[in-house]
């Protein structure tokens, strides 16, 4: 018999473990040729979160669960949970059942025909502010450009192969980002579609705010973009630099040359705001590669259970 992991990143989410449980519990009774393990990977949350499935673990041995000794964030609880499954594949989906439970049969099928990631691919974004749309779509639209992979409408929603987990496992790299090197680690892969479901209890832990904060970090983490148009931004400057030199120069040996301060004080404003963001792109990687090198482990476990 097949045995199928799921990881389940939580944040205060003690509200939706039961529903959650009740639902997985739906789903494998379709799926009789396998079997499963539910981890949860407590986000350290501040709510009643890790009783309740600790609650769920006395009635059941397959309910398992790793704590953080503090919240480390979604991306350290991905990974824990991948580094301490057991089953032959492993879906990743969230505890809020916004990745609806009922699509692991379809997956669980289009892993017996043989493909090694199956891709949860959102067919809509469920109700979001028009703001935090817009934000989504263009970074989405810009990590796709710079890491050469189509992201659009991608999520944390995947079947993986354990041969997949375990070379995801293996990375030593302490900032990472899972969407995007669940494509990165390549075998065979294929999509499934889904519409985002309301959640079942409770409120999106994703502002703007931590979702801007989010997109940059990743951005840094798996592309030399930034750093590349920093360079072409160097290079326009220097070209329009070079064109009001010459012109200036033709207006003096004409003898009309005209005063150009305001220019200049534009040209100066501009320059020393593109160098500063410049720096600030600069200092960002150098923070990614300070985090790397103190060699700070990625989480810390306080509690387990199973």
């Amino acid at each position: 018999m097949d045995k199928v992991s799921l990881v389940v990143p939580c944040f205060n989410e003690q509200d939706n473990i039961v529903p959650f449980y009740d639902e997985i519990l739906k789903v494998f009774s379709e799926i009789p040729e396998a079997a499963f393990e539910l981890m949860f990977v407590d986000d350290g949350s501040s709510d009643e979160t890790f009783s309740r499935i600790a609650e769920l673990h006395d009635k059941d041995d397959r309910v398992k669960c790793i704590s953080f000794s503090r919240n480390f964030g979604k991306e350290a609880a991905l990974f824990a949970g991948i580094r301490n499954v057991t089953g032959d594949c492993t879906v990743v989906l969230d505890a809020d059942l916004q990745h609806p439970p009922a699509l692991i049969k379809e997956m669980y099928s289009l892993w017996k025909q043989g493909f090694q990631v199956v891709e949860g691919i959102k067919q809509s974004r469920g109700k979001e502010s028009k703001i935090h749309g817009l934000f989504t779509r263009l970074f989405y639209r810009m990590i796709s450009h710079a890491v050469k992979i189509d992201m659009a409408n991608s999520s944390d929603y995947k079947l993986l192969d354990k041969a997949v987990t375990t070379e995801l496992a293996k990375l030593g790299e302490r900032n990472t980002f899972f969407r995007a090197l669940s494509f990165w680690v390549g075998f065979k892969t294929t999509s499934v579609y889904y519409e985002v479901a309301d959640r079942a209890s409770g409120r999106s832990k994703w502002s703007t705010k931590s979702l801007m904060k989010y997109a940059i970090k990743n951005m840094v983490c798996f592309s030399y973009t930034p750093l590349h148009i920093i360079s072409i931004v160097g290079i326009i400057f220097v070209l329009v630099a070079l064109g009001i030199g010459i012109d200036a120069l033709c207006s003096y040996i004409r003898n009309s040359a005209a005063s150009g301060f305001p220019t200049i004080v534009f040209l100066l404003l501009i320059g020393f705001g593109g160098c500063l963001i410049s720096l600030g792109i600069i200092g960002i990687y150098i923070a990614q590669i300070y985090d790397e090198v103190k060699k700070r482990p990625q989480y810390i476990i306080g509690r387990r259970i199973g």
